[in-house]
């Protein structure tokens, strides 16, 4: 019988335990969960680095080698209670609690590895050690973790480690993470000046230099003209609002963790977390005809939410988070037209950013947890195979994720991988049958009478901030010309040139401006490097700013007319007509 690779990682996190209860036997134990291409376990009362790395993997091998049996049972609450309090183990006894509840008669499972470990699981694991491939795993970084993810709980020691069939996966993996960690934006975002973090302003609160402002800003407009020509119009909403707002939509309930809270004068408001209901306001201002609907909106604008200071990383997971948002209210018989409007600008904005592997992930509700998503069964079962039958009927690839679903409906999350083949989220679209009925969002209908309207929620970018990260390792800095905060950079080879750099940067940004309204600024971003360094100094500063472009001029470029290019990947391309690189320039751009 073969196994699974998610069963070869939870036994490979039982392993470590395993190894990491005989060198440390006063080590208290959390979790050991399977995650993305391997697992972590959750410790206590030790202290590890990554010096005792190899001194655990051995133990680990050694102990695989003798061949235990990974063998499950179910016991009685109180009996695993009373095995744990022997063992002195809090984080077991606490899991136990969780587990069992009130029920005096309830069960928790226990799994042994032989007799060397013996853990609380509910199970998912190979026969025997044996069977684990050895020279496919390694553990790869300790971390601290707050023990249930709550900073109020003690700290523990995290070990991670990745675990794979065969020793080449591994390996492929291993030189996977060796370039991503060239490509990591954080790194990348500081050597390239994009963006920056002040203890002053706060974690979680990105600073964009003006070179990663533009990249924002040419996403932003880009994004923007494509919902402008599908008919979406452009909204504006303060960043506060009263806590009522949210309580009607269900947000101040589901994420009262993660709100700001502002105290004013005489009322007491929230940093707005999500746009939605601010919208439903400006669609309530005055009465709608079916006439009317759709009736789209959209804006470009910050929400905030508290996350915990251990889950923030870069640009990644933030506090200040960008949104392309946008809401359309309809009918229930315009669904499938505003599903093929959205699609098609996700589609064009993957397209733009190279991203040419994605799919949609169908989010849906947990059926075994129905309490935390508002609405009934009818409406849940309606919205979610409203979307199931579009994806079939329009033959795009998806796959149903249940449990991922938000707590007003169900939604499609455009997923990619990136150029070394990582997964990422971006675009969502939700269909949400609940918020307008909260709301009270009416129109009247053909006959006269009052209905309810249907909302879909939207976002490309997703989180500005977010995509950023993407992109950035995704490309590992080297933006396409459309994107680069610098595209291309003169150089003159002394003073004596910077009038004719000047011409040059004039005749080049005139020429290569676009029909299309999208493109207007398509290329003018010119830089002058007239500082007094030398030639081969500015040649490698603007190959380390991964620069686009590169154009010499000097006594012999003056006198011709023309200009030296070297392009970033190609090198140099030689002499060349200012008309002649203008015109390569605009078939680049065009490209997009």
């Amino acid at each position: 019988m073969s196994n699974s690779i998610e069963q070869i990682r939870h036994s490979f996190a039982h392993l470590l335990a395993a190894a990491v209860k005989r060198l440390y036997p006063e080590a208290k134990f959390g979790i050991g969960p399977v995650i993305e291409n391997g697992f972590y376990y959750d410790f206590g009362n030790i202290e590890i680095s990554e010096k005792d790395f190899p001194k655990i993997e051995k133990e680990m091998r050694k102990i695989a080698a003798q061949g235990h049996e990974f063998k499950k049972e179910l016991w009685n609450a109180d009996k695993a209670r009373e095995h744990f309090n022997k063992e002195k183990q809090p984080y077991k006894l606490e899991l136990i609690t969780e587990l069992s509840g009130s029920d005096p008669d309830s069960s928790v499972g226990m799994v042994y590895t032989g007799d060397v470990f013996l853990d609380l699981c509910k199970g998912g694991h190979v026969e025997n050690t044996k069977d684990l491939p050895l020279d496919g795993f390694k553990l790869t970084r300790v971390a601290g973790a707050y023990w249930r993810g709550n900073e109020k709980n003690p700290m523990l020691t995290r070990i991670y480690g990745v675990a794979f069939e065969t020793h080449v996966e591994l390996d492929n993996y291993i030189k996977q993470q060796e370039e991503a960690q060239k490509r990591d934006h954080k790194k990348l975002g500081k050597e390239l000046g994009l963006f920056t973090f002040s203890d002053l302003v706060g974690p979680g609160l990105p600073l964009f230099t003006p070179r990663g402002a533009i990249i924002r800003n040419v996403l932003k407009n880009f994004v923007e003209n494509l919902e402008r020509e599908n008919g979406y119009q452009e909204v504006w909403i303060p960043h506060l609002a009263k806590p009522d707002l949210y309580k009607i939509s269900g947000h101040l309930d589901k994420f009262k963790e993660d709100i700001f809270y502002v105290k004013g004068k005489e009322n007491e408001f929230v940093l707005k977390p999500m746009n939605c209901p601010h919208h439903t306001q400006i669609y309530k201002s005055q009465m709608r005809s079916y006439k009317d609907l759709p009736i789209r909106y959209f804006e470009t604008t910050t929400v905030y939410r508290d996350e915990q200071a251990g889950e923030l990383g870069g640009l990644t997971r933030v506090r200040s988070i960008t949104q392309d948002d946008g809401h359309c209210f309809l009918r229930e018989d315009q669904i499938e037209q505003e599903l093929e409007i959205n699609l098609k600008i996700q589609r064009e904005l993957a397209r733009a950013v190279e991203l040419k592997d994605y799919w949609i992930r169908l989010s849906l509700r947990d059926e075994k947890n129905k309490n935390a998503y508002l609405g009934d069964d009818e409406t849940w079962q309606k919205a979610q195979k409203e979307m199931e039958d579009l994806l079939k009927k329009q033959k795009i690839k998806y796959e149903p994720k249940k449990g991922e679903a938000a707590f007003y409906g169900p939604k499609m999350d455009f997923m990619a991988r990136d150029s070394l083949g990582r997964e990422w989220q971006f675009s969502t679209i939700q269909l949400d049958f609940n918020m307008p009925a909260r709301f009270n969002l009416e129109y009247v209908t053909e006959d006269g009478s009052k209905k309810t309207p249907i909302m879909m929620h939207r976002a490309f970018l997703g989180s500005i901030e977010r995509f950023m990260a993407m992109l950035i390792e995704h490309y590992a800095g080297a933006f396409p010309m459309w994107l680069a905060p610098e595209q291309i950079w003169i150089v003159p080879v002394s003073e004596k040139f910077n009038k004719y750099a000047g011409e040059v940067a004039r005749v080049i940004a005139s020429g290569a401006r676009m029909g299309e309204a999208r493109q207007s600024d398509a290329l003018s971003r010119i830089v002058i490097k007239s500082e007094n360094e030398t030639l081969g100094k500015k040649i490698r500063e603007g190959q380390l700013q991964k620069i686009p472009y590169i154009i010499v001029v000097g006594e012999k470029e003056e006198k011709s007319k023309k200009i030296s290019v070297r392009h970033r990947v190609k090198g140099d391309l030689g002499l060349s007509t200012v008309k002649k690189f203008t015109e390569d320039v605009k078939i680049e751009l065009n490209n997009l």
